[in-house]
């Protein structure tokens, strides 16, 4: 009798240990799987083939190569400057594009390198308010932007702006145009053509 209580216990024991590493494997996460590479900081949303320009901020990611990575600020001249590999040009580039300059100039110096371009900040798209707005100054254009839309950004249009006698100043073919906007017109969906999409380098003027 004892023999076979001693038996029963024994098996007790043993499920009980059972079940519970069972529950603890469960719970227990895995290891994760190890990446192909590093995970790409977010960058700002960009029109398709956006191309990158002067002041533009870039962060460079080289994975096995830490100490070459970073956030490069593109200058006046289009150029960045990398650890080992020097002045890059970017400007005139898609971050595609210059992926693969930069994978290139690398690889005289680091082997296979893999490089990652996340364009951080746009500052070479802009367009400019003045006046009675709520938040006049620099606007970047991350996508298409209308008049409209852009006004609304910078807080609106003052009451007593004289809203019917807006301009947008724009450079074409090397001179400068004036387009008229009258924003009571647009706002009541009349004259709708007026409310045109900006362009980098244009000034929406608010009497």
């Amino acid at each position: 009798m004892k023999k076979l209580m001693a038996r029963a216990a024994a098996v007790a024991f043993v499920l009980a240990a059972f079940l519970v590493t069972g529950e603890a494997s469960q719970q227990a996460p895995g290891p994760q799987g190890t990446s192909n590479g590093p995970a790409a900081p977010a960058g700002v949303p960009l029109p398709a083939g956006y191309v990158i320009g002067p002041d533009d901020v870039l962060t460079v990611l080289f994975w096995r190569d830490k100490e070459m990575s970073g956030d490069f600020a593109v200058r006046p001249d289009g150029m960045i400057s990398l650890l080992l590999v020097n002045d890059v040009k970017a400007a005139g580039l898609t971050p595609e594009e210059l992926r693969d300059e930069v994978t290139k100039a690398a690889s005289k110096f680091i082997d296979d390198p893999t490089v990652t371009i996340v364009v951080k900040e746009i500052n070479s798209r802009k367009v400019f308010v003045t006046g009675m707005v709520g938040k006049p100054g620099p606007y970047p254009l991350t996508g298409p932007t209308s008049v409209m839309q852009l006004l609304s950004m910078a807080g609106g249009v003052h009451e007593f702006a004289k809203a019917k006698n807006i301009m947008i100043l724009r450079q074409e073919n090397g001179r400068e145009v004036a387009l008229r906007f009258n924003y009571d017109d647009v706002k009541r969906g009349r004259n709708l053509k007026q409310n045109v999409e900006l362009k980098p380098g244009d000034t929406i003027i608010v009497p």
